[in-house]
């Protein structure tokens, strides 16, 4: 941190912890950030989102597509439908030229994949934080991160036109959501272990004289693979990556490479004209070995980084989002033992590896060109086109929706998975769970003096009560995040309210 004590100001509403103090302060406004601070500004948690660009959305980020997961999460937020509008609907894919990937099949409301570029999914994001009361500080740069027993301080630089000094602001929670370069990660001292493994990759926004008849385009042929997706404003963007073109980001770039990268990998360059952005970036894989240092947590790139492969990077920060914004709604308003967080860690950090794992085996299959490795390929397009189990499990991990959490031991075999967007007594199962809500789902009969018809009290505004529309007998809770926090067959009304008091409190 530069200056000197006596050079730091602190802050009456957030470095003093009154009235109106952050509980809450969010390091970086991309999706990751966007989407948590939202969360708990519209929970009631006093929140502040630090941001070191000036206000306003970059067009400069790489995302362009939202998994079913994802579209879930949001459609819990009533934002799916909205983007849905925004974007194009990809039902199939073809990878490696022959392997077909077929989303229709998919046991999702959203059966497809979301073609649509991430500034308009920020934009979604950032109205509703807005809308929520986040309070913003753009411009803003944090300098350093220091915990205490009780609260996190946050030393950060104010823009020039506030005079550029450093101010401290302090709340029981600090979030970095700022990135791979993330300042928070290295301020809490965690180390970003892995490697690089694609360097100098092209980027281009171009016009195209003949767009690609799919939605999405993307092929590799072993000395270079192309992606093609567009804006829906007349631009496209490119990604494309060369053999043996091992430069630094920082090298001149021209559009004739980024058109001979294109017609080694799809055959030709669709009539590339009129670059309006152009840069080189790579690509690495990385991830903290934890999630969580004290009261600092980390969430989207600057928890894990991974190949662009998949499209699975902007998802998976967004689902970390979704796992950790009610768990620090609970604890801050004292629902819930602080220990919950630590279920942080244990949900969301396998997740990261494993799609450490998948993109990274995408990009290397992409990029094969022993004859061994080229052979691999063959065999395992033909083993996930024509065996269904295998071919759902790979499909589930892309698209999010395969994704279970630990359950405790002895627990019911439900607990820990997602809940489709089912249909209940009263509307779906998403629209239920809007406002952050635990949504109880019983079955026709309930137990006798069931307490829970009308709600339960202080819990009313946490907790929906429905009713499958099958025979179904099993009763499930299902947490905010859409996944089963507590089930049981044939359970009595003793067992429901225990599982209730555990998860929301007591009734007052």
């Amino acid at each position: 941190m530069n200056g000197s004590t006596s050079d730091i100001r602190h802050i009456d509403d957030e470095g003093g912890r009154g009235a109106g103090a952050a509980e809450v302060i969010v390091v970086g406004a991309g999706p990751t950030g966007l989407l948590l601070a939202g969360d708990l500004a519209a929970a009631g948690v006093p929140v502040t989102l630090v941001e070191k660009r000036p206000r306003g959305i970059s067009n400069l980020s790489r995302a362009f597509a939202v998994h079913a997961r994802t579209l879930e999460q949001l459609d819990a937020r009533g934002l799916a439908d909205e983007l849905e509008g925004k974007g194009r609907v990809l039902d199939r894919m073809l990878l490696f030229g022959r392997l077909s990937v077929r989303l229709d099949t998919l046991p999702s409301r959203f059966n497809h994949l979301l073609v649509i570029p991430q500034y308009e999914v920020e934009a979604v994001l950032l109205r509703r934080a807005v809308e929520a009361g986040v309070r913003f500080r753009y411009d803003t740069e944090v300098t350093s991160v220091e915990q205490g027993a009780d609260t996190v301080a946050v030393h950060v630089r104010a823009p020039e036109a506030d005079g550029g000094g450093v101010e401290r602001l302090t709340a029981a929670y600090v979030v970095g959501a700022d990135g791979h370069r993330s300042v928070v990660r290295e301020a809490i001292g965690l180390p970003f272990p892995g490697r690089r493994v694609i360097r100098s990759v092209v980027l281009a926004d171009v016009r195209l004289d003949d767009p690609p008849e799919q939605v999405l385009t993307a092929n590799g042929v072993g000395d270079a693979f192309a992606f093609i997706a567009p804006f829906g404003d007349g631009y496209h963007r490119v990604i494309g990556w060369r053999r043996g073109c091992d430069v630094p980001d920082t090298a001149p770039l021209d559009l004739d490479e980024v058109r001979e990268i294109a017609r080694l990998a799809l055959g030709r360059d669709h009539g590339m004209r009129d670059a309006r952005w152009m840069s080189r970036f790579h690509s690495d894989e990385r991830q903290a070995p934890a999630y969580r240092v004290g009261r600092v947590f980390l969430a989207g790139d600057a928890a894990h980084v991974h190949t662009p492969a998949g499209g699975q990077g902007m998802n998976t920060g967004l689902q970390d989002a979704a796992n950790l914004g009610w768990k620090l709604v609970a604890v801050l308003s004292g629902h819930a033992d602080p220990a919950l967080l630590d279920t942080y860690q244990a949900e969301r950090h396998p997740v990261g590896r494993a799609v450490l794992r998948s993109s990274g085996g995408i990009v290397r299959l992409a990029m094969a060109r022993r004859p061994w490795t080229l052979a691999f390929r063959a065999a395992l397009a033909t083993v996930l086109n024509h065996v269904g189990p295998a071919r759902a499990r790979m499909i589930g991990q892309i698209s999010g929706i395969g994704y279970a959490y630990p359950a405790p031991r002895g627990a019911h075999r439900l607990v820990g998975t997602r809940v489709p967007d089912v249909a209940l007594s009263v509307g779906r199962l998403h629209e239920a769970l809007r406002g952050g809500r635990f949504v109880l789902v019983t079955p026709r009969i309930s137990p006798p003096g069931d307490p829970l018809a009308s709600g339960s009290g202080a819990r009313e505004d946490r907790l929906a009560v429905a009713t499958w529309t099958s025979d179904r007998r099993t009763t499930v809770l299902v947490r905010p995040d859409g996944h089963v926090a507590w089930a049981a067959d044939d359970a009595d009304t003793g067992a429901i309210e225990e599982a209730l008091t555990t998860w929301l409190g007591a009734k007052s």
